[in-house]
């Protein structure tokens, strides 16, 4: 399955997340038409669950693909389950900068952000 209608999007990434990822292409000089933002999460972390984020040009027949603000977004359909409605943000502010994720899937969180428990 296929979308760029964010409406019908399991994940979301924001202007702000889609603008750090493309510099982080530029500085790695990747080819930005081959790379795909592959968003998943993984058992682990101190909640649970543990969200993974990796720029590849591996895409599985099964993943789910869609296009946020220039950016092609890769999911497996086990990830899809816990990331239905998740919004990738990336803040760059005084106590730190990086990825964080809003996950209304989640029933709690660990303090870093970085992992979960559905």
């Amino acid at each position: 399955m296929s979308t760029t209608d964010t409406d019908t999007t399991a994940v979301i990434l924001t202007e702000a997340a889609a603008k750090e990822i493309r510099n982080i292409i530029q500085q790695q000089e990747l080819a930005a038409e081959d790379v795909c933002l592959r968003v998943g999460v993984k058992g682990g972390g101190c909640s649970g669950f543990s969200y993974v984020l990796d720029l590849t040009e591996q895409k599985k027949d099964t993943d789910e693909v869609f296009e946020q603000h220039g950016i092609r977004l890769i999911c497996d359909p086990k990830s899809m389950l816990y990331l239905n409605g998740t919004t990738v943000d990336f803040r760059d502010e005084i106590m730190g900068r990086g990825f964080v994720f809003n996950n209304p899937n989640a029933t709690s969180s660990c303090g870093c952000g970085s992992s979960f428990s559905a």
